[in-house]
């Protein structure tokens, strides 16, 4: 995360203690969250504002206009990853979600950039077995994480060992370790990074230029939703729902493009149970469907296997989260 500081590509540096190390930007610790802030904070002072991307994105959250530079932070993927990786995948989709309505609040705000940047990769071992592990080659070698060592030893036929200012690392630590296969030090590892692998080491770096908002539309639209004529009970963990635009009161019969919505299920507490399944009109990448006014679409939902009860099917515009249309239902498995 330090590496993603201003100033890091020259000054960045890792410095020994008695135990492991500490990354150091010029003669900063950046160790933790407040001093990785306090870098920003004295260089912006009150043209600065940080926060998590889960509080930004709450619905009454606002910076003060003064604010130039606003970064939020989002650990919830990785975190869940580590501690629960069977059930992480689905978080994706929900930090992406967050993401464009924060997208969507940026430019409200008069932002002109949105820079989101990633501090590494990852690698899903779903195919590991119990003697997948990568014995640590011969020397002195400190573990950075369960794919990479720094220290000083011998490269053999399971590891590679370059010199540390080959791969950009200053400090106290002349060479840096890993294992040639996509195995990693520590056995049982399900989800790993830190590695040379292409998905550890090459991330996104995406800029998104945020134009004006164009100005209200003239036509009023409707979002149509039904689930097998007016039935009030699903009898299986993937219903199909018909959705579909219906385009009003227009001035112009060929001013409307199309609609973006998302189509999920909540339970009484508002969280969600059920997610559109990937494929045809449903974007895979982020659960986005594309609706063109009148034409209907089958959309197949998958609901989670643990739930049963009363439910609510919404169908969200995926830039502010309100909800154009509902189905309360309520589920009856055998």
């Amino acid at each position: 995360m330090a590496s993603l500081l201003p100033g890091a590509g020259q000054e960045l540096r890792l410095r020994k203690k008695e135990k492991g190390f500490d990354p150091v930007l010029g003669d900063q610790l950046v160790t933790n969250v407040q001093q990785r802030m306090n870098i920003l904070r004295k260089k912006y002072g009150d043209r600065f504002a940080e926060m998590r991307l889960a509080e930004y994105t709450s619905a009454n959250k606002r910076v003060k206009s003064a604010v130039d530079l606003l970064v939020l932070r989002s650990v919830e993927i990785d975190s869940q990853f580590e501690n629960n990786p069977e059930t992480a995948p689905s978080l994706i989709h929900d930090t992406l979600k967050r993401i464009r309505l924060a997208i969507s609040k940026l430019r409200k705000a008069k932002f002109n950039d949105v820079i989101i940047v990633t501090d590494h990769g990852f690698f899903m071992n779903n195919q590991a077995e119990a003697g997948d592990v990568c014995q640590k080659p011969s020397g002195t070698w400190e573990n950075v994480h369960e794919r990479s060592m720094l220290g000083d030893g011998s490269e053999d036929a399971h590891n590679f060992v370059v010199s540390a200012d080959k791969v950009g690392i200053r400090g106290d630590y002349n060479q840096l370790a890993g294992p040639r296969s996509m195995a990693p030090y520590r056995a049982g590892m399900a989800y790993f990074h830190g590695g040379t692998s292409l998905q550890e080491a090459v991330v996104p770096v995406l800029v998104a230029k945020l134009s004006e908002e164009k100005g209200a539309q003239t036509e009023k639209i409707e979002v149509l939703l039904t689930y097998k004529n007016g039935a009030e009970r699903i009898t299986t963990l993937i219903p199909v729902f018909d959705v579909e635009l219906k385009a009003l009161e227009t001035t112009d019969m060929f001013s409307s493009g199309g609609l973006e919505i998302l189509l999920e299920a909540h339970d009484d507490n508002g969280e969600v149970i059920g997610e559109a399944k990937p494929g045809g009109p449903v974007n895979a990448a982020t659960g986005v469907i594309a609706l063109v006014p009148g034409q209907r679409v089958h959309i197949a939902m998958k609901m989670q296997l643990n739930f049963e009860g009363k439910f609510t099917v919404k169908a969200i515009n995926p830039n502010t989260f309100a909800t154009y249309n509902s189905l309360k239902l309520k589920t009856d498995y055998l």
